[in-house]
């Protein structure tokens, strides 16, 4: 037996080149170099994977993160995982002046994004890392004006080329599209259920 999650279990699921997103942000910054650009992330392993793939693109100037973010990147540093320059994101008269995040980058939890404490910075573009950005509509009502879709969760391709690697002759599947998945894992051969879960409807970290 396999037991699968389902968020993304649908067919229109299908994510980008992690790395063709973080140039969409770089080239944003490059064309409002006036602007700050705000990104909404989760602190538990989006935050770190936005960091290291602007590293990786070659941002090597100063990452700034809203504090509810700092402290989970201070432990991925503990162990091992280097994120460079990063800097607390405190505007105002006892932090950082706010022309300094003019052509910068800072990352704070999605409920900050579209806050007052996001008002503080310089003409924000704000920004969401989330494989929910596929939806137009979402971005839209939460205010994204540039949606990135970058996702810790398996897509469609994905989830079904698992289902063919683990080779379980019955999958259960829960915490999302679970009858389109179950339709498609059928359709392979493999019995299906769905597993309901109390609890499990928070769509947040995708």
């Amino acid at each position: 037996m396999f037991v699968t999650e389902a968020t993304f279990g649908l067919p229109v699921f299908r994510h980008p080149d992690d790395r063709a997103e973080i140039a969409k942000l770089l080239d944003s910054v490059r064309l409002f170099p006036e602007r700050c650009h705000v990104v909404g992330v989760y602190s538990l392993g989006k935050a770190q994977r936005v960091i290291g793939l602007l590293r990786q693109a070659g941002w090597d100037r100063p990452i700034y993160a809203h504090g509810a973010l700092l402290p989970m990147c201070a432990v991925y540093e503990a162990h091992g995982v280097p994120l460079g320059d990063l800097r607390p994101a405190t505007a105002g008269a006892k932090g950082v002046p706010k022309d300094e995040f003019c052509g910068g980058i800072v990352l704070a939890p999605p409920s900050a994004i579209i806050d007052r404490w996001a008002r503080r910075l310089p003409d924000p573009v704000v920004c969401m890392a989330s494989g929910w950005m596929r939806v137009r509509q979402r971005a839209r009502q939460g205010g994204v004006e540039l949606p990135l879709i970058i996702s810790d969760h398996a897509d469609w391709d994905e989830l079904l080329q698992t289902f063919d690697d683990v080779g379980a002759p019955e999958i259960w599947i829960t915490h999302g599209r679970e009858e389109a998945l179950m339709h498609a894992a059928s359709a392979r051969g493999y019995r299906a259920r769905a597993l309901s879960l109390v609890g499990y409807e928070d769509e947040g970290g995708a």
